[in-house]
């Protein structure tokens, strides 16, 4: 347990509104019976630094012999990056994987030029009632990173660094802020943060990335004099000193951003890639299902079904 001074407001830390340039409400999506909240990709904006995809899960209830079965389906040109507040499930992908993920710690699961996984509630879960909430990302890869060869990386929470100030607990789960460095590989700079404030306590946005957002997972915040909610997404204006304080219920926040990529991507189903043809080539690759030599493979000990090309 420390305070961090390095995670309290400066002199001359702007609260002004117009230092946001755009505030996202998400969709919600139902997912076969799941429903998450959608604020990324949007039509006012593609990204935040490189995060292309944001996905709020839950929170959510499920009653004996239920939860979540992500069937195994591919993924090229991204990472994907899982971090729960309740529950776990089970992933398993075609590297060989098997991991289950519990609050506070993160997966990093890199697609690059091809990679097969599934997500699902635990057998052991299913055996009573459970509850799963959590956040679920996909960071875009930089061009010369798309072909990649896939991986995985799993961190406890306490490999993940963690500052405390003055009501406020702030979990950083990739890149470097405010002083510290998580140890997932990243393949451009980035930052993503979990942090929770109580009443009244203020945090500066880090102010060494170039794209710089806040998800507010529950209570408020408040710049300036407005308020924004929960299930709000708030995208601020590069190079300002930013502070943010947290309402009367205090707030817990996602913090995210970085460094830009070098244009829009192609997003097609659950392929991300910086030309169309590359998209191509992965859906056909797909729909030819040849899993002994083909470029996708299914998940050992997941391998009985998969979800079809749309």
């Amino acid at each position: 347990m420390s305070w961090n001074p390095s995670i309290e407001p400066l002199n001359g830390d702007m609260t002004n509104a117009d230092a946001i340039e755009t505030v996202l409400v998400p969709r919600a999506r139902d997912l076969g019976g799941f429903e998450v909240r959608r604020a990324l990709p949007t039509v006012e904006r593609q990204m935040v630094g490189p995060f292309i995809f944001f996905d709020q899960m839950g929170p959510a209830e499920f009653i004996t012999d239920a939860g979540i079965d992500v069937r195994p389906h591919p993924h090229i040109g991204l990472a994907t990056v899982t971090y729960l507040y309740q529950g776990e499930f089970q992933h398993r992908d075609s590297l060989g994987t098997n991991q289950m993920i519990y609050p506070g710690e993160v997966n990093w699961m890199i697609a690059g030029n091809g990679v097969t996984h599934s997500e699902r509630t635990s057998a052991e879960t299913r055996s009573g009632p459970s509850k799963l909430y959590g956040i679920q990302t996909w960071v875009a890869l930089p061009e010369w990173a798309e072909e990649v060869d896939a991986g995985f990386e799993h961190h406890k929470q306490d490999v993940l660094p963690f500052l405390q100030g003055e009501g406020k607990d702030v979990r950083l789960i990739i890149g470097s802020a405010w002083g510290e460095t998580a140890p997932v590989k990243t393949f451009t700079d980035m930052f993503y943060a979990d942090a929770v404030l109580k009443a009244g306590a203020s945090l500066p946005m880090p102010d060494n990335h170039e794209d710089r957002g806040i998800y507010v997972v529950s209570g408020s915040i408040e710049v300036a004099g407005d308020i924004f909610q929960a299930g709000r997404m708030m995208v601020f204006r590069p190079g300002d000193a930013i502070t943010v304080t947290a309402g009367e219920a205090g707030a817990r926040l996602v913090l995210l951003g970085g460094e830009t990529l070098n244009g829009p991507r192609h997003i097609w189903w659950n392929f991300v890639a910086s030309s169309q043809e590359k998209i191509d080539a992965a859906k056909e690759a797909w729909a030819a299902g040849d899993w002994e030599h083909g470029r996708f493979t299914l998940p050992p000990g997941d391998s009985d079904e998969f979800i079809p090309l749309p």
